[in-house]
């Protein structure tokens, strides 16, 4: 067995749902997910096929996001792994519903974060292990900190 970090390519201004489903119509489910939750948000989803002719099955209504989100499925490599970008909505928006998909079994990560998969490889195939979202902590927050936080998430419309 070899161990493999493969970073994820997330365009400009998007964000990166990463997780693990079970089912070919997964990709035309997930489209569902997002246009019935935020009807207004670009984004693409790719889904890793895990038998039969083991394509990389796409939805999108974004070029770009398509490509990033073939990119980043052919990265992984593993069966059953799906890439979701999305632009013009926050994984907030749509998590519940993705996770409520019948198809979707877990979610890796939801995140505008740098990524990187980790990956087992087999004579079989790779398997996700887990995902490296962002940066490790370099302190605790202080009372100014968590004043930024809060008047950021009241910035974008979280709190009152």
């Amino acid at each position: 067995m070899e161990l493999l970090s493969v970073r994820m390519e997330i365009p400009d201004g998007a964000n990166l749902i990463l997780g693990h489903s079970h089912f070919i119509k997964t990709a035309e489910d997930l489209y569902e997910v997002v246009v019935n939750t935020v009807p207004g948000a670009k984004f693409a989803v790719a889904f890793n096929e895990a038998s039969g002719p083991c394509l990389i099955r796409i939805e999108s209504n974004d070029e770009e996001l398509r490509r990033a989100a073939v990119a980043n499925a052919r990265k992984i490599g593993a069966g059953h792994a799906f890439v979701l970008l999305i632009r013009q909505a926050y994984p907030i928006n749509l998590l519940s519903r993705v996770r409520d998909c019948f198809e979707v079994c877990s979610i890796h990560c939801a995140t505008a974060n740098p990524v990187e998969v980790l990956l087992a490889e087999t004579e079989q195939g790779r398997g996700v292990l887990g995902v490296v979202d962002g940066s490790s902590p370099k302190g605790v927050e202080r009372p100014e900190d968590a004043e930024r936080r809060h008047e950021f998430v009241r910035k974008i419309g979280y709190k009152l």
